[in-house]
């Protein structure tokens, strides 16, 4: 057998799509299933086009056809969030956010200065005193569904505002605060839980919904942590620690 180009092409793009499966799973915590579904399909290449066992090859046939089915349905969020990242690499490029601001324009106002230096000093306190929050600012996406689901608040932005909310004793404290335009939407919000199992130990429940988030969406998520008080910002299904000047600077850009 001769191997041209378009067979080397052939063989890397299946490395690519096998290689990329093995990462959805795994990030899902099903990287088992993964080598299940490769010996399986290995099998049906053996006996369908090395040995070419009619009836048992149809017999695979049907199988694969209904189970790609079958995984489609049970991994239908983890496709989502991989269209979406394949989505969102193409809405961060120069040309579409130009034809966003002609053909579709902003809704509602972004921060401004001061509205990011409220949230800051905010964030900068309860990271002092350990107190636990979770702070979503909303971008090009709605996020209206996420936001029905908490307290209606619908207040400007304001640190003392922004620290009741968070403070231990309020019915409020104990889930997201969405922020759209320039106001604080609502409070107590349910936010989905991101199920990536790659994630470190010592991320808490906060960290692994403001990731979540970001992975449906294209907000900006603002954790502080309760135990060490650290500020960890979601974004781009990415977390990463920042400091208060960081911060701002992610908020006025």
């Amino acid at each position: 057998m001769v191997f041209n180009l378009k067979d080397i092409i052939d063989i890397l793009l299946v490395a690519a799509i096998l290689f990329g499966a093995y990462r959805l799973l795994r990030r899902s915590g099903a990287v088992n299933l993964f080598w299940g579904i490769l010996l399986f399909i290995l099998a049906w290449f053996v006996v369908s086009y090395i040995f070419h066992l009619e009836l048992t090859g149809a017999l695979f046939d049907r199988i694969i056809e209904v189970g790609a089915i079958a995984l489609i349905v049970i991994f239908q969020n983890e496709i989502r969030a991989f269209f979406y990242r394949l989505g969102s690499r193409m809405s961060d490029s120069r040309v579409n956010h130009l034809m966003k601001s002609l053909v579709h324009p902003s809704t509602h106002p972004t921060l401004d200065s001061d509205d990011a230096d409220q949230i800051v000093q905010a964030c900068h306190h309860m990271s002092q005193t350990k107190t636990g929050a979770l702070i979503v600012v909303t971008r090009n996406q709605s996020l209206l569904e996420y936001a029905d689901t908490g307290e209606k608040v619908d207040a400007s932005i304001s640190a003392r505002m922004i620290e009741n909310i968070f403070f231990k004793n309020t019915p409020l404290h104990d889930g997201a605060l969405i922020i759209t335009g320039r106001r604080l939407i609502s409070a107590a919000c349910i936010l989905p839980v991101t199920q990536n199992q790659d994630l470190p130990t010592h991320y808490g429940l906060r960290h692994r919904a403001a990731l979540g988030l970001t992975e449906k969406t294209d907000a900006l998520a603002i954790v502080v942590s309760e135990e060490t008080g650290l500020i960890t910002v979601a974004q781009a299904n990415m977390l990463h620690t920042v400091d208060e000047e960081e911060l701002a600077n992610l908020l006025k850009s």
